[in-house]
């Protein structure tokens, strides 16, 4: 088991004693550690190791009723308020497909599990926290006013795990450089231009030894064009501004979270652009944000048009859609806008 020593479990707090509002990851942050450890610095006093498997975990979070999901990578924080309905296991990819929480879940990096109970000015405040074999955060559940604490003790007491469990992390994966294979771009702009479901993308970009980023570089246009990277706040103020409901993709190595609907309030704070409402809260590094690529991916009920971001290391940030109606055969609103946003690049 791996246990911070006496000197940095007294760094850790007096350091929460000078700033109670300090969130976990940004103290992990400031001493060079993984967020894991600073609760496992805290075990016994309101953190409890819990088992992490979301085949474990998933069933039982319906009984909670409204919580609040949150799913980060390092530049975007994506937040939004519901039930976690209809979960379905896979042994690779797991999915939790309510009308509110949308969850692509892959188990592998749902390693290290924590309860977490805080007591500040607001009282208490619970949550199930999950993070991958290097402790870094994959998934948050945030208990909310409404939410049954019965339902939440139940669960907690049934996925204990002995506070000297195993807990050894693992390094980070270094980042890769962007995989461009030139040998297999025909070949790519060929299977691009067959593809009848998003879905496919993945798959043929794994075979012909691309990644994301690369084939979007290689494809070019009208498949992929590059925007300023200005495009994703312009693309969420104008489908604020129109009405347009669209779909907010943010995710990591073990967790994609989903958003579908309207966006309202939209509010840019220092470096941070917001969405602030009532049951979804964007926060994206809008500073961080390196390049921004308007996709257009073939399926069976017309081209698939996204706007994505990457950080500096060709990371995805976040992507954004529009949100199809189940018998629409396109996303016109969306479309408009997103070509809009081309328009300048084009010209």
């Amino acid at each position: 088991m791996m246990i911070l020593s006496p000197d940095r479990a007294a760094e850790i707090a007096s350091i929460r004693a000078e700033k109670p509002k300090l969130r976990a990851r940004d103290l992990a942050d400031m001493l060079g550690i993984r967020e894991a450890e600073i609760l496992a610095a805290d075990l016994g006093h309101g953190v409890r190791r819990i088992q992490a498997h979301p085949d474990q975990l998933m069933p039982r979070i319906a009984a909670l009723g409204d919580v609040m999901a949150l799913t980060r990578n390092d530049f975007c924080v994506h937040e939004r308020r519901g039930r976690y309905l209809d979960y379905r296991a896979g042994a690779h990819a797991g999915m939790v497909l309510g009308p509110d929480i949308d969850l692509r879940i892959f188990p592998s990096h749902w390693v290290h599990g924590f309860a977490v109970d805080s007591t500040g000015p607001d009282g208490t405040r619970r949550s199930l926290q999950i993070f991958d074999a290097a402790g870094d955060a994959v998934h948050k559940i945030h208990l909310q006013p409404a939410s049954d604490l019965a339902a939440y003790d139940a669960l907690v007491a049934d996925l204990a795990l002995p506070d000297d469990a195993p807990f050894d992390l693992a390094p980070r994966a270094l980042p890769e450089p962007v995989r461009i294979n030139e040998a297999k771009c025909d070949e790519l702009r060929s299977g691009w231009e067959k593809m009848t479901d998003t879905h496919q993308f993945l798959a043929m970009t794994s075979r012909l030894k691309f990644d994301r980023l690369g084939a979007y570089l290689s494809i070019g246009a009208p498949w992929a064009v590059p925007l300023p990277v200005n495009a994703v706040e312009q693309a969420l103020r104008q489908a604020g501004a129109q009405a347009v409901p669209i779909m907010v993709f943010v995710g990591n190595r073990g967790c994609i979270q989903i958003h579908s609907g309207p966006v309202e309030k939209l509010e840019p704070m220092g470096p941070w652009f917001n969405v602030l409402d009532p049951l979804f809260n964007l926060h994206l590094r809008a500073d961080k944000v390196d390049q921004v690529w308007l996709v257009r991916k073939p399926t069976k009920r017309g081209d698939a048009i996204s706007v994505e971001a990457f950080d500096k290391q060709g990371r995805l940030i976040l992507q954004i859609f529009g949100k199809r109606a189940e018998a629409a055969t396109d996303t016109g609103a969306w479309d408009a806008l997103a070509k809009g946003l081309t328009a300048e690049v084009m010209a």
